[in-house]
């Protein structure tokens, strides 16, 4: 069989039938409502036995627009006269009889739930995407409706950790090029769903400080692990109640975002001590490690620190 492509200038001179723009535009959008669950409802009830459906909402069916139009549709829904509860399906049907999309109720059967939706592929049948369900009880004079919207999706969305997308949809995913993660917008804050393990050294050229060992970092999608150095005090004498920085600094993009962390560690003369890991969002040592308890220290005293780990920031 002869390939075929379109449109192109030597298939029928460019003209593409109903049948082929669906094969071209079927995967261009997903099939659903253009919105997100927080919109209303599209389809309420309606007076007696009826269902409303919302004005001005847009949708996507295998590639063909639908609109409600500017003013709400009134549906139908067929009396139910035997002893059984009935579901109906208010569906987006594209019939390809015509090549149009349009709401419609779809009747169950009494007792049997709702019915299955009909998404025949090719150049004929019907292709339908849910959008609501109506119980019309035995004998009922009115229908209650139940939400059932099928929503487009996003796509992934290349960006770096500094050029997110500023207006973002619920479930938008991006994917960092510089860090390598993938992110999504939860419709509150972006949300690390996958990051590539590795590791980095974090030390920093600090006054009166000499790493022994380098201090690195192992992490992942979500968490942070520190593995800190040994540190040498080559500095003149410090007191007890003195703070002091050490030799390591944590990159942006690893920093708990919100929360000091702190570890303990073993000081010459089997002294105690502890370091204090200063979150994202402090004003005056972000990402900086600092001693801030510690015995009276001298030139040549080591601190030998223990591992931590936190949660990564967004």
């Amino acid at each position: 069989m002869v390939q075929l492509s379109w449109p192109s200038p030597g298939y029928n001179s460019r003209a593409v039938n109903d049948s082929e723009y669906e094969a071209l535009s079927a995967r261009f959008a997903d099939d659903g409502i253009d919105g997100r669950p927080s919109d209303p409802a599209v389809v309420t009830a309606g007076a007696g036995l009826s269902v409303n459906v919302r004005a001005d909402v847009y949708g996507n069916v295998r590639g063909r627009a639908w609109s409600s139009g500017s003013t709400t549709v009134n549906l139908p829904v067929e009396a139910n006269v035997s002893g059984s509860t009935r579901i109906d399906r208010i569906v987006l049907r594209l019939d390809r009889s015509a090549w149009t999309v349009r709401a419609v109720v779809k009747a169950g059967t009494p007792g049997a739930g709702a019915p299955a939706l009909s998404q025949t592929l090719g150049e004929t049948g019907v292709y339908e995407v849910p959008v609501a369900r109506a119980t019309v009880l035995a004998g009922a004079a009115a229908v209650s409706v139940t939400r059932e919207e099928l929503y487009i999706g996003t796509r992934f969305r290349p960006c770096t950790s500094s050029s997110r997308n500023p207006i973002p949809v619920v479930g938008e995913f991006g994917v960092e090029t510089d860090t390598g993660r993938v992110i999504k917008w939860n419709g509150a804050s972006w949300v690390v769903i996958f990051g590539e393990p590795g590791e980095i050294t974090v030390n920093a050229s600090v006054s009166g400080w000499t790493p022994t060992f380098d201090s690195t970092l192992e992490y992942d999608a979500n968490t942070v692990h520190l593995r800190l150095g040994t540190f040498t005090r080559t500095g003149g004498s410090l007191s007890a109640a003195t703070d002091s920085r050490l030799p390591v600094l944590i990159p942006a993009s690893y920093r708990n975002p919100n929360r000091l962390v702190r570890t303990l560690a073993y000081i010459t003369g089997a002294s105690p001590g502890v370091l204090t890991i200063y979150a994202a969002n402090d004003a005056q040592r972000p990402g900086q490690v600092w001693l801030t308890s510690h015995p009276a220290l001298v030139q040549g005293n080591v601190v030998i620190p223990g591992q931590v780990s936190w949660g990564r920031g967004r």
